[in-house]
């Protein structure tokens, strides 16, 4: 009888369009795929570090499409003094990310972890396993000059897809033998239409509301929300006041004029997705959902990017059970 080869999962960043790894994710469980171990980046290494602590892609399903995501968006804890630094500091990103992980070390999980990172000073890449696996994934998902970078020991880091969008590499050397790539990264193509063309597979779970980690994460939210209750109606009155004299004023900015997140992700996302098209030839399976109609804070789609990773998954089913098999 041949052995089974070791699997590994590499998956890349891509900030909301990552949403679609879980429906990868699903799809590969419902079919008994083994996951030995997981590499990610960015958003694949916060959905890499929630399934490998339980091996439940469907608990993942549910949080991600039972939380409020304006409500969590309004949990950016932005301080104007330390503005020049970076615009979030992320101390309630990291609260956040506990109540989706738990206090975890890398030892504890249940698959075997990588989280890639960059020092921010030397462009180095930094490939965490040991530790806390809460600050791992705060700091991968640390996009430049958005968030503050992270310290880590005598470093500070960042996102590492500005040096490794899609960790095949980092995988392969944990000892996969295979390697399924899901690449997330995307630039939004020439508009056409809200709606991606083709008819769409809908994957809609059963959601049960009542489930104590979704019940918990959104009482986490609300939680900090409440506590800056204050800050956010200043904040909201400031931006409407603003937005209202820039947009009358004459000689103002045109108000379709993209904002400057917008153009710092897409100017990133541009640069990975170059670098994730070189690390793909290397990989064994390649799984590339359409989420490219998906903007990069688009995580109220996140059912359609889930629906998208699912169905992307079970095309490329036929080809790596084949190699399972025959390795």
């Amino acid at each position: 009888m041949s052995k089974i080869p070791k699997v590994g999962l590499a998956l890349s960043g891509g900030a909301a369009r990552g949403l679609a790894q879980i429906g990868v994710l699903k799809a590969l469980e419902e079919e008994s795929i083994p996951i030995d171990m997981i590499s990610g980046t960015s958003a694949g290494a916060l959905i890499g570090a929630c399934y490998a602590k339980e091996r439940k892609a469907t608990v993942l399903e549910e949080i991600a499409l039972g939380v409020d995501w304006k409500k969590l968006a309004r949990l950016v804890d932005m301080n104007l003094i330390l503005l020049w630094k970076g615009f979030v500091q992320g101390q309630k990103v990291k609260s956040f990310l506990n109540s989706l992980i738990g206090d975890v070390k890398f030892k504890d999980l249940e698959i075997p972890l990588a989280v890639v990172t960059a020092d921010v000073e030397t462009m180095e890449e930094l490939i965490i396993t040991e530790g806390s696996v809460i600050e791992a994934v705060r700091a991968s998902i640390s996009m430049p000059a958005i968030f503050i970078p992270v310290k880590w020991d005598n470093r500070f880091l960042i996102d590492g897809g500005v040096v490794n969008p899609l960790p095949v590499d980092v995988v392969r050397s944990m000892g996969a033998e295979i390697v399924i790539a899901v690449n997330t990264i995307a630039i939004a193509p020439q508009r056409k239409s809200e709606q991606p063309g083709g008819k769409e597979t809908k994957v809609r779970p059963s959601l049960h509301l009542g489930d104590t980690r979704l019940l918990a994460v959104k009482k986490r939210i609300d939680s900090l929300v409440r506590q800056d209750k204050d800050k956010i109606k200043i904040l909201d009155d400031l931006l409407y006041i603003a937005k209202a004299k820039i947009y009358t004023h004459r000689g103002g900015i045109e108000p379709k004029t993209p904002d400057i997140f917008n153009v710092l992700t897409q100017s990133i996302h541009a640069m990975e997705c170059e670098l994730s098209k070189l690390a793909a030839k290397s990989a064994d399976i390649i799984i590339t959902p359409d989420v490219s109609h998906i903007g990069t804070f688009g995580f109220h789609k996140g059912e359609e990017a889930i629906s998208q990773g699912y169905k992307a998954t079970q095309t490329i089913l036929p080809e790596l059970q084949q190699k399972i098999r025959c390795p």
